[in-house]
């Protein structure tokens, strides 16, 4: 017998509209749409919430805060896997791509290990039946990162990993061209001194100029050649998305400036920000703030990067006033509009056939609340 579910008396939001209605799931995808509301037996009455997609987060740092919460510490993976799902669960995230990072941040660590140990607690929570969300990879490669290649070989051609992203961190460039913002936060994080500091930053410009454009060329052909999607990261120029034009990059993740912006919206690129920087009103690192490229009509994705809440309240807040985004179109930055970039067609719209991915929002004065989380119509949140 087919399974079904009603969920009633809500506030659909569409692809293109706000309308009351119904929504039937049957076997997991979304049957039939009715204005109105139901009198079937059993029907779920949401009481006028909202129904929206589930939220899709293409780049959360997320799962590597709960492995390692503290400096020193690295928390067993399987725990760190699950508590992490619940929590983006619990803020309506239904898929989810799980940021590895390649290089720099395992630096002082066996960081093959690091890395298998983390892969093998997101496929072992899965084929247990521990995950609420659908888990894949998006692999962050530190392109001035000397081992990156050898990180990187054995893990991409994984049907998990969904996402590759091409990224330089090296101070003086991109994310940190403000040198000293970047002395700033690195002793904040690690209690050296300025000495210590200023070693620090000549080593890694040395390996950007010996490695970086090597094993951008590398990753980004591969990856293209294996039909994954690729992302830039950080692009601070325009002669930056024209680099990431040439090597095939879909989506430009945290552009630094408005000429970077407006670059890829020009060359099609899809432009991704992190939703923290809409809700804190600009960046941590002094860059361009994502509230001025959507009133710029420059914002196409909003990622949570690295607090998963931040995600459904931002989506709302650019239906706000003052960015005067239609209340689709700004969910959309979170469910269609990814779903669409990471090739995903089966999901990202309350539309029949689509996945039954959704998501109950009460709005309480200005601040959206989960209600409850459906994932391919089973109730996990």
């Amino acid at each position: 017998m087919a399974s079904q579910a009603i969920l009633c008396n809500a506030r659909l939001v569409t692809r293109d509209d706000v309308v009351a209605g119904t929504v039937v799931v049957r076997d997991g995808l979304i049957a039939d749409i009715d204005g109105g509301t139901s009198t079937a037996p059993g029907a779920i009455d949401l009481d006028g919430d909202f129904l929206i997609p589930g939220l899709i987060e293409l780049h959360t740092d997320n799962l590597e805060k709960h492995v390692a919460p503290r400096p020193g510490v690295w928390w067993p993976g399987l725990t760190a896997m699950v508590a992490h799902d619940a929590q983006v669960a619990a803020s309506g995230i239904t898929t989810v791509f799980d940021a590895l990072t390649l290089g720099d941040r395992y630096r002082t660590e066996d960081q093959a290990a690091a890395l298998d140990d983390l892969i093998g607690a997101v496929k072992e929570a899965g084929s247990r039946g521990l995950l609420r969300s659908e888990h894949r990879l998006h692999l962050r490669c530190e392109v001035s990162f000397a081992g990156v290649l050898d990180l990187y070989a054995p893990l991409v051609e994984d049907p998990a990993v969904g996402l590759i992203s091409l990224m330089d961190h090296t101070p003086g460039s991109r994310q940190f061209a403000d040198v000293e913002k970047y002395k700033e936060l690195y002793q904040l994080g690690r209690h050296l001194s300025d000495s210590e500091v200023e070693t620090h930053i000549g080593q890694l410009v040395a390996d950007q100029k010996q490695y970086s454009t090597h094993h951008r060329q590398q990753i980004a052909a591969s990856a293209h050649a294996l039909g994954k999607v690729l992302a830039s990261h950080d692009d601070a120029c325009r002669d930056h998305i024209d680099e990431a034009k040439r090597d095939n990059v879909v989506i430009a993740e945290f552009p630094t400036s408005m000429e970077a912006a407006a670059a890829a919206r020009e060359q099609g690129l899809q432009i991704l920000m992190g939703s923290p920087n809409l809700l804190r009103g600009g960046s941590h690192s002094g860059n361009i703030a994502a509230a001025d490229l959507a009133r710029a009509g420059l914002l196409d994705i909003l990622s949570s990067d690295y607090y998963p809440a931040s995600l459904i309240i931002a989506a709302f807040r650019l239906a706000d006033d003052d960015f005067g985004i239609p209340l689709p179109d700004a969910i959309a930055t979170v469910t269609a509009t990814p779903a669409r970039a990471a090739g995903l067609d089966d999901r990202g719209e309350i539309a029949i056939g689509r996945r039954a991915d959704m998501v109950r929002v009460h709005c309480a004065a200005d601040l959206p609340l989960v209600r409850g989380v459906w994932r391919a119509g089973e109730r996990v949140a």
